[in-house]
């Protein structure tokens, strides 16, 4: 492992001078954000050694290296997920690799259904903790203490002077936003009403079938980490309609812009 992080990184330094400090992950739709990037780079994710690529709507698989309100930043337009195949540990190796090249603070977004019946579609979600309903986890195997520790710490799983700047970002912008707990599910079936109605039971605001493997691995690499959802639909059983991705990306799209000021205004205050 780390010596493929090794060749990875070494690519990437061929092709870029940069040295970012903060990485973004983009959720499904979420990706336009990239666009507006500065002096950008772009690097397609197949031609990145031992980077995985996303067949899923939504991602587009690049690589974005550039300025984003006066700070250096990498960002991963599409990610991998667990319920394509991939090993926890597979879809987490972009985490190691960006802590070789210097991040210490990341932003990891997605799209989550809302289990907490005050939500609606297009509500924005700080994440302030995280249930891993997956059965697995990306640091099962040997450990290689050169990346991190055998036994990360999960207490403040979530920044909390983070989640703070969150608040005061939104406040500024005057966005209306939530704070909740987000449980992680494997996918890529969407979850049952009574899956659903557990994950209220044991607390959780939001669920989806990201975020939760890259958090563990950014905490793990000594990053800190920040953490939004977009609620894009009600959960099963909930509103009683039945989900289907196309409306996933569909409210991601409407709720762009709210998304994109808020992720500026935090870039910025970082």
């Amino acid at each position: 492992m780390y010596d493929k992080i090794n060749e990875t990184v070494e690519y990437i330094q061929k092709i870029t001078r940069f040295k970012p400090s903060i990485a973004m992950i983009l959720g499904s739709g979420m990706g336009n954000i990239a666009d507006e990037i500065e002096n950008s780079v772009s690097i397609s994710y197949k031609d990145l050694p031992h980077f995985s690529i996303s067949n899923v709507e939504g991602h587009a698989n690049k690589l974005i290296i550039g300025d984003l309100c006066g700070k250096k930043v990498i960002v991963m337009q599409g990610r991998f997920h667990y319920y394509e195949g991939f090993s926890q540990s597979e879809i987490t190796y972009p985490i190691r690799v960006f802590k070789k090249l210097g991040v210490e603070d990341i932003l990891i977004t997605n799209a989550a259904g809302g289990c907490n019946k005050s939500f609606k579609p297009g509500d924005l979600m700080i994440i302030n903790d995280h249930i891993n309903m997956s059965g697995s986890n990306p640091l099962i195997g040997p450990n290689d203490e050169r990346i991190g520790p055998r036994f990360p710490d999960m207490t403040s799983a979530y920044n909390k002077d983070g989640i703070a700047l969150i608040k005061k970002c939104a406040s500024k912008l005057d966005i209306k936003i939530s704070e909740g707990i987000y449980m992680f599910f494997s996918g890529p079936s969407y979850e049952t009403p009574a899956e659903i109605k557990m994950a209220s039971i044991l607390g959780a605001d939001a669920v989806g079938m990201s975020s939760v493997p890259e958090v563990i691995v950014a905490r793990y690499c000594g990053m800190r980490v920040y953490g939004i959802s977009c609620i894009t639909n009600m959960a099963a059983g909930i509103s009683g309609e039945e989900l289907n991705h196309n409306e996933v990306i569909e409210i991601t799209r409407l709720t762009n812009s709210r998304f994109s000021k808020l992720v500026k205004k935090l870039i910025e205050e970082l």
